[in-house]
């Protein structure tokens, strides 16, 4: 009885599927064509038919249409002209007016050592010392011979006028004298050579040998910077060398010395421009009495080229799309997408050099539901400009 009783239960739950099956499907049926139904469909009236028939609606009744042509609610503000600083900022690296590897011309041992590192040195100051006691007895010996060539050339003067020596006797003497003179000037420079002075005044660095050390042509002893003016060095973006000209104003700041600004002057511009980078290198100089700023260090420059008109738009207004830079200007109830170029940027803003019109209302809100040629609907006007402002700069 328990096994009959479940395979009437299973079929009447099988029969009862198919039924609700085949229900569903004249449904799917009558919706899609409401025209073939009749009152037998579960007493629903036959569509009406032909020109006299109800247009179709759409979803909810409302006339045929898709939802995406609604307007789109957005928050604009109008292109503005302001008077903008003209700043351009740029990385830079010191450099000592004057720089040298204080280093011998020949090899010879180091006897003396004149300096302390760190120190400052004026020009012609004696650095170090080389073994000389052959150099300068090399120019004793010269010396000598030169004393005894021009006493010789002198009595033979006296005997030329007595028609004694000959005129080709007096110029062989001559010739004598004149290359002992030489040798003598060669011996000088060579006990020169062993005295290692300073070329120009600076600051010497840390010392690099010790007495009694061998060097040879090249060894580095110490470095020499002239560091009362800096020379710093940086690149610019050649869209901007007609700006920079020597005598612009800068301001350089570094790192190692919070909150403080070092002013300067360019100097000179690069004649070439970097085809690589498509920039130019910059040189200004800065005046540095405390010897705050040290040859290498890295420092941020600022330029300034005083204040113009610019148009300025919000930055949330921008919408970026694969390096490009676009805006949405409203006009007439739709949306335009515009290409645009931006120039500075400040809290908030962002300078538009190509591509607006002063006055001009561009979305600041709303930017991510909107295509070009979408209609819309603004909802609030933000940060009107005043009559005066709207003019062309």
């Amino acid at each position: 009885m328990a096994d009959s009783f479940k395979k009437v239960l299973l079929g009447a739950v099988v029969g009862a599927l198919l039924v609700g099956f085949v229900w569903h499907i004249r449904l799917e049926r009558a919706k899609h064509e409401p025209a073939a139904m009749g009152p037998a469909s579960g007493g629903r009236p036959a569509a009406a038919s032909g020109s006299g028939g109800a247009a179709p609606q759409g979803k909810g009744g409302a006339p045929g249409g898709s939802a995406s042509q609604m307007p789109v609610g957005v928050v604009v503000a109008p292109v503005r002209v302001e008077q903008l600083a003209l700043q351009l900022e740029a990385l830079g690296t010191a450099h000592a007016n004057e720089s040298v590897d204080v280093t011998s011309k020949v090899s010879n041992l180091i006897t003396a050592v004149h300096f302390a590192e760190g120190q400052q040195v004026r020009r012609g100051d004696l650095l170090a010392e080389l073994d000389g006691e052959q150099a300068r007895a090399d120019l004793a010996v010269a010396e000598a011979a030169l004393t005894e060539s021009r006493s010789q050339y002198d009595r033979s003067r006296e005997l030329y006028s007595t028609k004694v020596l000959s005129q080709s006797q007096l110029d062989q003497i001559e010739a004598t004298l004149k290359a002992n003179e030489a040798r003598v000037a060669y011996a000088r420079s060579r006990v020169g050579d062993t005295q290692i002075r300073a070329p120009f005044a600076g600051r010497v660095g840390l010392r690099r040998v010790s007495v009694g050390s061998l060097v040879n042509p090249g060894t580095v002893i110490t470095t020499l910077d002239d560091t009362s003016t800096i020379k710093l060095d940086f690149t610019i973006p050649e869209t901007f060398l007609s700006d920079v000209t020597p005598g612009l104003v800068i301001a350089a700041r570094s790192v190692a010395y919070p909150g403080q600004t070092f002013d300067g002057k360019v100097a000179s511009v690069d004649s070439r421009v970097d085809p690589s980078t498509r920039s130019v290198t910059v040189r200004a100089l800065l005046p540095n009495p405390k010897g705050l700023l040290k040859p290498g260090m890295f420092l941020t420059v600022l330029l300034s080229r005083g204040a113009a008109a610019a148009l300025v738009v919000p930055e949330q207004a921008l919408v970026p799309e694969q390096g490009d830079v676009f805006v949405f200007v409203v006009k007439d109830g739709v949306a335009e997408k515009r290409l645009v170029k931006t120039g500075q940027r400040r809290v908030g803003e962002v300078q538009v050099v190509h591509g607006l019109a002063a006055g001009e209302s561009v979305v600041t809100e709303g930017t991510q539901k909107l295509r070009n040629g979408a209609a819309v609907k603004v909802v609030q006007a933000t940060g009107a400009a005043p009559a005066a402002a709207v003019a062309r700069p």
